[in-house]
């Protein structure tokens, strides 16, 4: 039975390898640090935060989120620790709350291996406090307990590690707040909560006023799919009703001392869209229940419902048998249509394939761990040295890591094909917005009279299940602008040295993700507006400028540059004013309500100061108002403006024109790598999709 502790009460543990459940309102950092008899830290190298998350018997996690698991093995821990700290910190400069006063208590749950609850804290009371020690574990007469702290700070992580007598307190809070921004920049974003009554359809009488800016981020739980059950590295099931394994691999109940780690026990089924999720699917060829079955389009907001989402229809493959993974279904996942079903299941197939790979990797951590620490004892022993008495010990200790890492493989390959086979009957069935560009679903192609949930820019796969491949989607209206990558950085394996033909891939990129959004809105409700400073474009913008689907010619020089910036930056201010005197509907005559966006070139070539600040005005302020920023630059050469560029850099979605494993997922914080969507050479899918957008824009004026 879990004992539920007040401030400054302990309890004992009867555990020594442990996880610690950290549950929040709200994006939060999670971090430790180790003390000894006296509680003293005596340097960095005793803090486990994002930015160095290991420690002897110490893993937290890599980045903020509103959920952690933190896996502790106090038996691994160095001898002169007599105390672990559990610290809580909200993260600096990322524009949400700056107080725990702000957000819901947050709470602190000690488990076993098994997910048996040990102890309890939900930690009341805390203000103006930005910090908090949560809870402690401390070593009393060779036994371990747990204490609940609630010890808040409102000079943050800063004067939390000055209390705890740190020398280097603000140096090491200033790093901790760095390696939290530069998780935020390159993680995948998460979609806003959905709510019944949210309507996606397109408002024609009302300008674009950008995405729904009150969405915070979201829990994992929407899809309502069944993910596949990931089995224990070491070969045993999960117990009943546990949704997935520890990286060091779940034990079979009752069985001892096989440790657990937080990263690969994802939080139970909640609405979905909280956690983390890239923007994904809708349907292609499939056909939606709770569509009208007359030819109008698809009313997602439901206005006198109440009640949740439908469950998804039954699959129409029959039962498996037992002992039989459960055949795949393409929109198996809750949802008012097939788009958000599938959109769903394929953000539940990510979050699959992002935490068995964490249970492998994991358990593998653990059988090399415990492999040297066996290798240890062994050459510590002198009556080991003689004879074959070393050598039998090392051959059994190599073994049993062979056999550790073997049965983790397996379990990962049971899942890995559970998802492929996932994948290839959910591949087909996307629709335009969501399918590569090779997908015949193309070929059928026509103008949408509504905004889909989401837009494909390409692909994401981990090293471990190199051949399966999750679409990368983003949500519309996009809530964040693009940077793509032409700087030599951007290539994984170095091929691509030439500068030039990086420029030239990094347009074509944009081309590519352009013609997607113009393709996927009504007719008449996306505008692109292109800077080419030095025309070096040109080639690249072909498509665009030879169909006319551009709202004017791609400016040049100093004078076009200019002059688009300032008639962008108008609009976001009108928009802005409009929107906050309560008045949207009386904009100038002959207003654009259209989202926009801006595609810029050869960044920072023709850019002086003023519209350098215009740029970052409309990258920081134009996604609420419905104006969009998708620039192709090298970050190195736009270095000569100095750090003044850095938030405009970390406020766009880094992609890049050549594989690269830049992203990471929300979860556990792989690092993915990306390939984007590209068209395939010679294909004419692009010009034909281009003329239609163009011909329907035309009877729209």
């Amino acid at each position: 039975m879990t004992a539920e502790l007040v401030r400054g009460q302990n309890h004992p543990l009867s555990q020594v390898r442990l996880e610690i459940r950290v549950s929040a309102g709200a994006p939060i950092v999670a971090g430790a640090t180790i003390g000894d008899e006296h509680g003293k830290v005596h340097g960095a190298e005793w803090v486990a935060h994002p930015g160095a998350p290991v420690l002897p018997g110490l893993e937290v996690s890599r980045q903020a989120a509103a959920d952690h698991r933190l896996a502790v093995d106090l038996d691994a821990v160095p001898d002169a620790v007599h105390r672990v700290s559990v610290l809580l910190a909200l993260p600096t400069g990322a524009g949400g709350p700056t107080r725990f006063g702000a957000v819901p208590a947050p709470s602190v749950t000690v488990t076993g291996l098994d997910g048996t609850g040990v102890a309890a804290y939900t930690i009341t009371g805390l203000e103006a406090e930005s910090a908090v020690v949560a809870l402690e574990l401390y070593r009393r007469q060779g036994a371990w307990k747990v204490r609940a702290v609630g010890q808040g700070y409102a000079g943050g992580l800063a004067d939390l590690f000055t209390d705890q007598g740190l020398p280097e307190a603000h140096q090491l809070a200033g790093s901790i707040n760095e390696a939290v921004a530069q998780g935020l920049a390159r993680s995948v974003p998460a979609p806003p909560p959905r709510t019944p009554d949210t309507d996606r359809s397109r408002q024609t009488t009302a300008p674009a006023l950008g995405p729904d800016q009150s969405a915070g981020p979201a829990p994992h739980g929407t899809s309502g799919r069944v993910p596949p059950q990931p089995t224990s590295p070491y070969g045993t099931e999960p117990p009943a009703g546990q949704q997935s394994t520890s990286p060091y691999g779940n034990q079979a109940p009752g069985a001892p001392g096989q440790p657990t780690s937080p990263y690969g026990t994802p939080a139970p089924d909640t609405p979905e869209q909280s956690a983390p999720q890239p923007s994904y699917p809708g349907g292609a060829g499939a056909t939606d229940a709770s569509a009208p079955t007359a030819g109008g389009p698809v009313n997602y907001s439901h206005p006198r419902r109440q009640n949740a989402a439908p469950p998804p229809p039954p699959p129409t493959a029959p039962p498996a048998q037992p002992e039989q993974p459960a055949q795949p279904v393409a929109g198996d996942a809750t949802g008012w249509s097939m788009d958000e079903r599938l959109y769903n299941q394929v953000w539940g197939m990510f979050e699959d394939l992002a935490r068995t790979t964490a249970a492998y990797r994991s358990a593998v951590d653990f059988a090399d761990s415990r492999m040297e620490k066996e290798l240890d004892q062994v050459l510590s022993d002198p009556r080991s040295r003689i004879g074959g008495q070393g050598d039998a010990a090392r051959e059994a200790a190599r073994a049993k890591h062979a056999q550790l890492v073997d049965q983790a493989r397996a379990a990962l390959d049971r899942d890995i094909t559970q998802l492929t086979a996932e994948s290839e009957v959910v591949e087909p069935a996307l629709p335009p917005a969501y399918a590569r560009w090779d997908n015949p679903v193309w070929h059928g192609y026509r103008v949408p009279m509504e905004i889909p949930m989401a837009l494909r820019v390409g692909d994401l796969h981990l090293p471990e299940s190199a051949e399966l491949r999750i679409p990368l989607l983003v949500r519309l209206p996009l809530e964040r602008g693009l940077w793509i990558d032409s700087g030599r950085a951007g290539s994984l394996d170095g091929s691509f040295t030439d500068s030039h033909d990086l420029r030239r891939l990094g347009m074509e990129t944009a081309v590519a993700h352009a013609a997607r959004l113009l393709a996927v809105y009504p007719a008449g409700e996306f505008t692109v507006h292109v800077i080419d400073p030095a025309g070096s474009g040109a080639q690249a913008l072909a498509p665009l400028v030879r169909t006319g689907v551009l709202a004017a010619p791609p400016a040049a020089g100093a004078v076009g540059v200019a002059e688009v910036l300032a008639r962008l930056t108008e609009r976001v201010d009108l928009v802005q004013m409009a929107v906050r005197g309560g008045a949207a509907d009386s904009l100038p005559p002959g207003f654009d309500t259209a989202e926009q966006l801006l595609i810029v070139n050869d960044f920072p070539h023709g850019f002086d100061d003023r519209a350098v600040t215009q740029l970052r005005y409309l990258a920081d302020e134009g996604p609420a108002v419905g104006v969009h920023l998708m620039m192709v630059a090298d970050r190195e050469e736009a270095a000569g403006y100095g750090p003044l560029l850095d938030p405009l850099w970390r406020s766009l979605l880094r992609l890049t024109p050549v594989p690269d494993d830049h992203l990471a997922d929300p979860w556990v914080g792989h690092a993915w790598t990306y390939e984007p969507a590209l068209v395939p050479p010679g294909s004419q899918v692009l010009q034909q999709v281009l003329t239609q957008v163009a011909t329907a824009r035309t009877k729209y004026t």
